[in-house]
């Protein structure tokens, strides 16, 4: 039983799916979106929570930093009811602030190009998202 971890913005979601055991993250892909015509990517999801056997869904919730939930964590939210009543799976919340800009600085630190970052950085967000979650999890 796996855990998937989503990084959703408006155009793309990042993907990641936890090892069998829940220790660890792995980028999967990222999916394309469209939010304003309505176009989620559940299809997709779909296939993917099928292929990996997820048993629950993480979504990062970008919070404002006094902690207060801007229009973007309010499409999070959104989202996150979507994949629930689509997949009928527990969804979590996980605070997401800073880890786009964490994983730009990985990435960054790793040399890679501007252009190579610009189609992994979602992808690489959603394992920070939920190797944040497991790690929380192990510690419980």
């Amino acid at each position: 039983m796996r855990v998937m971890g989503l990084d959703v913005g408006t155009k793309t979601v990042g993907v990641a799916v936890s090892d069998a055991m829940g220790w660890t993250a792995q980028g999967i892909e990222t999916v394309k979106i469209d939010e304003e015509a309505g176009e989620l990517g559940l299809a997709r999801l779909a296939d993917l929570i099928k292929e990996y056997e997820v048993s629950k869904v993480v979504i990062g919730l970008p919070k404002n930093m006094n902690n207060t939930l801007g229009p973007r964590g309010e499409a999070c939210m959104l989202y996150a009811d979507r994949v629930r009543d689509t997949f009928n799976l527990p969804v979590e919340m996980w605070d997401e602030r800073l880890s786009t800009m964490a994983a730009e600085r990985v990435l960054l630190e790793a040399d890679v190009s501007r252009q190579k970052r610009k189609k992994v950085i979602d992808k690489m967000a959603a394992v920070m998202i939920l190797q944040g979650f497991l790690d929380r999890q192990s510690y419980k």
